[in-house]
């Protein structure tokens, strides 16, 4: 594909006077319960915030319009839940309008729709959005709500930035934002390949983050050559088993890989240290789920390494989100405002084909809060992370994230 003028020589930079990269921790699921979709689609595979605080923020009306420039953007998000307000849908919605603010420039009016966190609201967003003359819909954020607004846009001719971290919901012209937990896995894997690790074992929860980092796990450990000793899947009575059956290997598993979320990993830490193993010896591998200070204190964790965007960037838009609505967003609002970024810069460089397949495509991706990040021709996300190592209660980076892509996409 040949390049755009703007885009060529590097990530475009979503942000043009706001310095970029971000913190994130742990979020918060059962490893014994199947999640529902919405927790799904709000949680797996997101990074969260170490803070511990609600997030508030200033009305979310539906409907309202955010700026006034030529280019118009539909914004669907979740602003009622049931017959209450969603503080989420409401952080989305405030996290746009910081961008529209903040782009320096008056491109974009974005016409926002309340989803009603339901399929058929999605529809309806969409239909408005588009009726009302979007030429791009971001949002929205649950997984059959991105199909329902999907099928809209298609058929509009339109595309679709959306939040779903359901990797299903991706296609070409239908592309996801999110935190795909198959990026983490990719990460961590394919630096501790690269560290000469080569025989590994896991030791993952039953449950719906467990198998998708397991299908990624398996099919990045195959490609890199990677021995996989043994696979233990476990629930909360049965992680003592399982975690013997590991430690019975001995020395022939030198890496050990366990995509648990923050407030598992003290019980895993218990069993870790009462069946013997080693952190100086085998070396452990998690994902952005254990940035975290319940994590990161964990005697048996010091030393394991697990993937992650750089801290900083998100600190530094949640301040401006203060200081503007008064209260702290919610972790995955930076997925809104890097749209909306995104939105506006392309409006005011890339002329009539801004939200074309080949430009929202292009190899050389795009530079966010979160960091660096291209679009796949078939919809799902790359997103430049760092390989993090625990320390004494704290991170060290031992890999630092990349501020660039080198070569196509995979899947090109």
């Amino acid at each position: 594909m040949s390049a755009h003028p703007a885009l060529g020589r590097g990530p475009l930079k979503v942000f043009l006077a706001v310095g970029c990269a971000l913190a994130v921790a742990a979020c918060s699921m059962g490893s014994g319960r199947r999640l529902s979709q919405q927790e799904k689609d709000q949680f797996l595979g997101a990074p969260t915030t170490p803070v511990e605080s609600q997030p508030i923020g200033g009305p979310a009306a539906s409907g309202d319009q955010i700026g006034s420039g030529p280019t118009r953007i539909g914004l669907i998000v979740p602003l009622t839940q049931g017959s209450a307000p969603s503080l989420v849908g409401a952080s989305l919605r405030n996290a746009a309008e910081l961008a529209v603010t903040e782009a320096g420039a008056n491109d974009l009016t974005l016409l926002v729709k309340d989803d009603h966190s339901t399929p058929d609201g999605a529809r309806a967003a969409a239909q408005a959005a588009l009726g009302e003359g979007a030429e791009l819909l971001i949002g929205p954020l649950f997984a059959p709500d991105v199909r329902e607004t999907g099928r809209a846009a298609r058929a509009a001719g339109k595309p679709v930035i959306a939040f779903s971290t359901d990797a299903s919901t991706a296609t070409r012209g239908v592309y996801l934002l999110s935190f795909l937990v198959e990026s983490y896995v990719d990460r961590i894997i394919d630096f501790a390949a690269s560290k000469g690790k080569r025989s590994v074992a896991a030791l993952v929860p039953q449950n719906d983050y467990g198998n998708v980092a397991l299908a990624e796990f398996q099919q990045v450990t195959a490609k890199r050559g990677m021995r996989v000793m043994t696979i233990e899947r476990y629930q909360p009575s049965t992680l003592a088993a399982s975690v013997q059956k590991i430690a019975a290997l001995g020395g022939q598993i030198d890496t050990l890989f366990i995509p648990e979320q923050a407030e598992a990993m003290g019980a895993v830490s218990q069993q870790l240290i009462g069946a013997g193993i080693d952190p100086a010896k085998v070396q452990l591998l998690g994902t952005g789920l254990w940035n975290d200070a319940r994590v990161l204190k964990l005697p048996a964790l010091q030393g394991a390494w697990f993937a992650a965007p750089e801290n900083g960037g998100f600190n530094q838009f949640a301040e401006r989100y203060r200081a503007k609505f008064g209260g702290d967003p919610t972790r995955i609002a930076t997925l809104a405002y890097d749209a909306t970024m995104l939105a506006a810069a392309l409006a005011r460089s890339q002329g009539p084909q801004r939200y074309s397949d080949s430009v929202l495509t292009n190899p050389s991706g795009f530079n966010g809060a979160d960091g660096v990040f291209r679009f796949r021709p078939d919809g799902q996300n790359e997103r430049g992370l760092s390989v993090l190592q625990i320390n004494n209660g704290t991170t060290t980076v031992v890999s630092p994230a990349p501020r660039s892509f080198a070569g196509a996409p995979d899947g090109t």
